[in-house]
């Protein structure tokens, strides 16, 4: 085997399988693209319209938002979740027409988003929005920069638009904003994981130097750093830009560097599934730091977590590489364990999900460890399924599909769960998905997705017992997956805004073919293409 790891597969049965040659160029791509694969964001782009014309590739962005924009006037997916990238979007356009801007007419984009924006997106009482990170600082930001701009057109302009201010939904206000400002002005020390939100600040990062290569793994609050201190403060920065812009033509996405987060997801999914993957070395030290007492970090500039790390020790351990999971420890909490330490409101499924993946492994490994990794088992055998919706389906706040966290759940309740509960759970699940499954033998929360298709399919693999019913859905859906009209992904992962990481999805996929192929004898056992082709979301 190459240092470089190009032979990825140690099993010589392997060489005549479809899934695991293209799990193999997929995991080379994760050392060839260290940073991560997400899909373009509209609301970083924006920022980076809005506030960083000087670097390259900004004439392509405003068309890539041009191009972006749906029907109906706003940016992004269906619901609640288009509100930022449609403030993000306006306020980038309002931006460029001050600027000037020669190109394409860009009043009639900006009044239809500003039409969307007060007739719907605006209108939505906060209680209705979906619980996006830090949407209590973006939105007020953005409706504060849209309306200042607002102003300052010339009549001639503004008489052509419709005639805010906009106003916050009832129920948000900007009280945090102003105190993270002032805070983040005076060089108040705050939490890492705001840094992914410089851009809205109004501040220069405190613990940023020239050898920072993204400011909170977010382009737009690296830009905005660079825009403030000037791009020789960090050329590692600077070029971290340059590249991101030049692989996706002028858009940018975010989160990114998501390393570690990528690495993990994939590896440990498609070990699950079977596929016997032999990484590099390169890749495998990125993921050895979860093996510390802090934990690690999805990616460079983000605080460590608990999701992040049990997923990382998962596949450490799918790949022989057990590692001690007494580190998590640290964030139980009297319901579970939290994403992040002492900081994080809600309660997250997924992570628990993965926390008991983690400690599984690790009592299975160690069945005389003590006791307290056994309760721990035991604890998270009780509260999954404890937080199990009525009709089956879990729900997360990390992703808006409940395919995804009912997949999550499911998994680590059949691998690792104990008592009757978990069994009880397992099997309603799959009753759900059952009951769920669209008529071209998808599934998906507003449309059918391949990844939810994947994620559905992965539950129904897991139930033990074979039943007909059960078989005809996992070869339609299989069939949806190898349907070349059926492989564009919708962004589903919560970040700013909903994002897509395109390699993690690919690999999901990917899995899901591997336990169809090995569970039925009915369906297509060539593998699909899980190409990456993006996509515009509509309502």
């Amino acid at each position: 085997m190459s240092d470089g790891g190009t032979r990825v597969f140690a099993d010589a049965e392997t060489a005549a399988d479809p899934v695991a040659d293209a799990a193999r160029e997929l995991i080379a791509g994760l050392a060839l693209r260290p940073w991560g694969q997400v899909a373009p964001s509209v609301y970083e782009s924006g920022r980076l319209v809005a506030g960083a014309a000087w670097l390259p590739g900004h004439h392509q962005r405003i068309g890539f938002l041009l191009h972006e924009q749906r029907p109906d006037g706003a940016w992004g997916p269906p619901e609640g979740y288009a509100l930022v990238p449609t403030l993000s979007a306006t306020d980038a356009l309002l931006a460029a027409l001050a600027d000037g801007w020669a190109g394409a007419d860009l009043l009639a984009p900006v009044a239809r988003g500003l039409d969307a924006l007060t007739g719907r997106l605006l209108a939505t009482h906060a209680r209705a929005l979906p619980d996006t990170p830090a949407l209590d600082l973006i939105v007020p930001a953005l409706v504060e920069s849209i309306n200042g701009r607002l102003t300052l057109l010339d009549r001639a302009t503004a008489e052509r638009l419709p005639r805010p201010p906009l106003a916050l939904p009832a129920g948000l206000g900007s009280d945090r904003l102003r105190a993270v400002r002032a805070a983040v002005a005076a060089g108040a020390a705050l939490p890492t994981k705001l840094a992914h939100f410089y851009e809205v600040l109004d501040a220069t990062p405190v613990d940023a130097g020239p050898t920072v290569t993204a400011v909170g793994a977010s382009p737009a609050a690296t830009a905005a750093w660079l825009t403030t201190a000037g791009p020789d403060v960090s050329p590692t920065a600077h070029a971290f830009l340059r590249e991101l812009i030049r692989e996706a033509g002028g858009p940018v996405p975010c989160p990114t560097p998501i390393t570690v987060f990528e690495r993990a997801w994939v590896l440990s999914g498609l070990r699950r599934a079977g596929v016997l993957v032999n990484p590099p070395e390169t890749v495998l030290r990125t993921l050895a730091a979860a093996t510390g007492a802090e934990g690690v970090a999805t990616g460079e500039g983000l605080p460590t977590d608990a999701d992040t790390t049990s997923v990382t020790l998962d596949a450490l351990a799918r790949l022989g590489r057990r590692a001690d999971p007494a580190g998590l420890w640290a964030y139980e909490t009297a319901d579970g364990f939290c994403t992040w330490p002492g900081s994080e409101d809600g309660f997250s499924v997924t992570t628990n999900a993965h926390v008991l993946d983690a400690f599984g492994q690790h009592v299975a490994a160690h069945p005389d460890a003590d006791a307290r990794y056994h309760r721990t088992v035991d604890r998270l055998s009780a509260v999954l399924p404890a937080h199990q919706l009525a009709d089956g389906a879990w729900q997360d706040r990390w992703h808006a599909s409940p395919y995804y966290a009912t997949a999550c759940c499911v998994l680590a309740l059949a691998e690792f769960g104990r008592g009757a509960a978990a069994a009880e759970a397992v099997d309603r699940a799959a009753g759900w998905v059952l009951n769920s499954q669209r008529a071209d033998g998808s599934w998906g929360r507003w449309d059918g997705t391949a990844e939810e298709t994947a994620h559905a399919l992965q539950v129904l693999l897991a139930v033990p017992t074979t039943v007909p019913r059960v078989d005809d859905a996992v070869v339609r859906g299989h069939a949806y997956l190898h349907d070349s009209a059926n492989r564009k992904h919708r962004p589903l992962w919560y970040g700013k805004e909903l994002y897509c990481p395109t390699v993690i999805v690919r690999a999901a996929v990917l899995a899901a073919c591997r336990l169809a192929g090995l569970r039925s004898t009915g369906v297509d056992r060539s593998v699909v293409d899980c190409g990456y082709q993006s996509t515009k979301t509509t309502t």
